[in-house]
């Protein structure tokens, strides 16, 4: 009888192993589309700022026709029409279409934060970026391996970031430095741990038994989460740590 256990033990075994080997080919999937996002986003900021003059370097003719006309509000609002999009649009949409539209998001997020060459130098901005970078990497390393079940945090994370928006709103009419710090301080740990949580929740997310098509829009819709964690710790730091042109 113990002999006959023994075949079905190492068939569970080898069913972990290919589970293992395809979760890991997922993930993999996912850091690579929300990497290449990051790339296609600090291209197009870079490209849409820099132009040589004697001066210096200062935002390209298309910048300006952006920047110096109405359309700046429609670069603005434009990223968040295209989560929502994605986001609810989802289901319908073909896989293909799906990644299309994630890459024209990354461009026009990339659009939407060329200004910030305008305001922080170049060495501090690549400082701030290498350091979200670490930050991200280790929490969404540990979100990946923890045993513990984050589900509970994610609720009050969500509410965080609803409280942070209203703080900013308020900020905004209503300037002050120590908010702002505030606001900044509490933006980065937020997201930190939505990095986290959500890396869970994309590592959960997949199931071997899905089709391609599936695990390809799942792939997706994680890796623009995470991007977003990213973009938002990226920006909290450098408001904490950039330093501004003179």
């Amino acid at each position: 009888m113990a002999e006959f256990d023994r075949p079905s033990v190492a068939a569970r075994g080898g069913t972990a192993a290919v589970v293992d080997q395809g979760l890991r080919s997922y993930m993999l999937k996912v850091y690579n589309y929300m990497g290449i996002g990051l790339v296609v986003t600090g291209l197009v900021a870079y490209f849409t700022y820099m132009a040589a003059t004697p001066d210096g370097y200062h935002l390209t003719a298309f910048g300006e026709a952006i920047y110096l006309s109405p359309l700046r509000w429609v670069v603005i609002f434009a990223p968040l029409a295209f989560v929502f999009a994605l986001s609810y649009g989802v289901r319908k949409m073909q896989p293909a279409t799906l990644q299309i539209l994630f890459w024209v998001f990354a461009a026009v997020m990339g659009l939407s934060l060329s200004s910030i060459f305008l305001v922080y130098t170049g060495a501090s901005i690549a400082k701030v970026f290498f350091i979200s970078a670490a930050m991200f990497g280790g929490m969404s390393l540990y979100g990946y391996t923890t045993k513990s079940d984050l589900t509970k945090f994610g609720s009050f994370l969500v509410m965080g970031v609803w409280g942070l928006f209203i703080a900013m709103i308020v900020n905004l009419f209503w300037p002050s430095g120590a908010l702002g710090f505030a606001i900044s301080v509490i933006g980065v740990l937020i997201f930190l741990g939505l990095t986290a949580w959500n890396t869970q929740q994309v590592k959960e997310s997949y199931d071997a038994g899905y089709g391609q098509d599936v695990l390809t829009k799942t792939a997706v819709m994680g890796a623009l989460s995470l991007y977003l964690d990213f973009i938002n710790i990226f920006l909290f730091l450098l408001r904490i740590f950039g330093n501004q042109r003179s």
